[in-house]
């Protein structure tokens, strides 16, 4: 089926596709969680929510896969580089106590998927430490052993982590469709850049549509009957 997406029409193919939702996670889109505490306003992700809710819904009524993943390390830190536990030079960093718990720790309550959008039984949690979805995780071998090779990308934040992904996805030969409604900055220029990049030269990492087009395409079709 025929999605219109930029730079040109997106062809989904519902036997090798699934719905990707990144890192929509309470320690970046509540406010008091790690995105508030750098000094971010969380409403310009949290826009993110209704169509991510609506794309979500119309997804498992089509009985098309879904997967969830999150940012965040282990609660001994083993997996977490000093450098990065470093960058941002602030009071308070990654596995600190904040509002929610330890700042990124799996297990914590900031770590968790938000409740409007939390994943249902069945529905894989890739827990990730970086940036990237396929960096030191089983992705890849989710996606292989269930012979998927299209990704429909949505979460957040567009620049980093829905970026980082997208590049690692297109290098390893998977089509991403990245749904702009759907993904989030607390940076409005970042995410219009982001989505530049991952469309420009032809699509050199991907394509970009709305939500609402890819709902239409993934619902089933009601025929019109008239009066007898």
């Amino acid at each position: 089926m025929a999605i219109p997406a930029e730079p040109y029409a997106f062809e989904l193919r519902p036997d090798a596709v699934a719905l990707l939702i990144i890192d929509m996670q309470r320690d970046f889109l509540e406010p008091g969680g790690f995105g508030a505490m750098l000094g971010n306003d969380v409403g310009q992700l949290r826009r993110t929510i209704a169509p991510n809710q609506a794309l979500l819904a119309a997804w498992r009524a089509a009985g098309l896969p879904v997967i969830h993943t999150r940012e965040g390390h282990r609660p001994d830190l083993s997996d977490l580089p000093p450098a990065k536990k470093a960058r941002g030079n602030g009071p308070t960093t990654i596995g600190d106590a904040g509002p929610m718990g330890r700042i990124l720790v799996r297990g914590e309550p900031g770590h968790d998927i938000i409740p409007e959008l939390y994943p249902l039984p069945g529905e894989p949690v890739i827990d990730k430490p970086g940036k990237g979805a396929f960096f030191a995780t089983d992705l890849h071998a989710i996606l292989h052993n269930r012979g998927i090779s299209q990704l429909v990308v949505t979460g957040v934040t567009t620049e980093v982590c829905v970026n980082t992904t997208v590049r690692e996805a297109n290098d390893r030969g998977f089509d991403c469709l990245v749904v702009a409604d759907c993904c989030g900055s607390y940076f409005p220029e970042f995410h219009e850049m982001g989505l530049r990049m991952i469309k420009a030269q032809g699509g050199i990492f991907g394509w970009v549509a709305p939500s609402g087009a890819v709902i239409a395409a993934i619902e089933p079709k009601t025929q019109y009957k008239g009066a007898a």
